[in-house]
């Protein structure tokens, strides 16, 4: 029992230090500069997308297709900012847990004496094919940083 207990805090304390961090402060939305893309969502969970206008104590403005729009803080649950960080390193690590996958799905699959060779043929095509796939799942996945954000009410 102390083992479980123990293995439960040993988990829980990046969950912990995550929760913490500084997301809720309206003061991150400084750090923003004119032009620069982002992702408002309100209270409603309307989602709304443009590029940076001006952040004051009372609202956050940004500018989209029809003109420059401003939502007061009371009604902002998030702000992101959309710019695609660490877009190689995503398209490395899904391309290696998709190589991983592929080679032991189709490895576990694969004839022993197939006509084109053996397990391991199988697994060298299956990495190849899996490396492909999650690559590409890997590129497509948002690496938006959240700047400001508070619990629903």
């Amino acid at each position: 029992m102390r083992n479980v207990l123990l293995l439960i805090c040993v988990v829980a304390i990046p969950c912990v230090s995550s929760s913490q961090s500084n997301q809720v402060s309206w003061a991150n939305l400084n750090t923003l500069h004119t032009g620069q893309k982002i992702e408002v969502v309100d209270m409603k969970s309307t989602k709304h997308k443009g590029t940076f206008v001006n952040v004051s104590d009372t609202a956050i403005s940004y500018r989209d297709a029809a003109g420059e729009q401003a939502i007061p803080k009371p009604d902002v649950r998030s702000v992101k900012l959309m710019e695609s960080r660490h877009r190689l390193r995503n398209t490395l690590i899904g391309g290696g847990v998709g190589a991983g996958a592929g080679a032991g799905i189709v490895a576990g699959a694969w004839e022993n004496r197939g006509f084109i060779g053996g397990k391991g043929t199988g697994a060298i095509i299956g990495a190849v094919i899996g490396f492909a796939a999650g690559a590409v799942i890997g590129a497509l996945v948002p690496s938006h940083r959240t700047l400001y954000s508070v619990n629903s009410p």
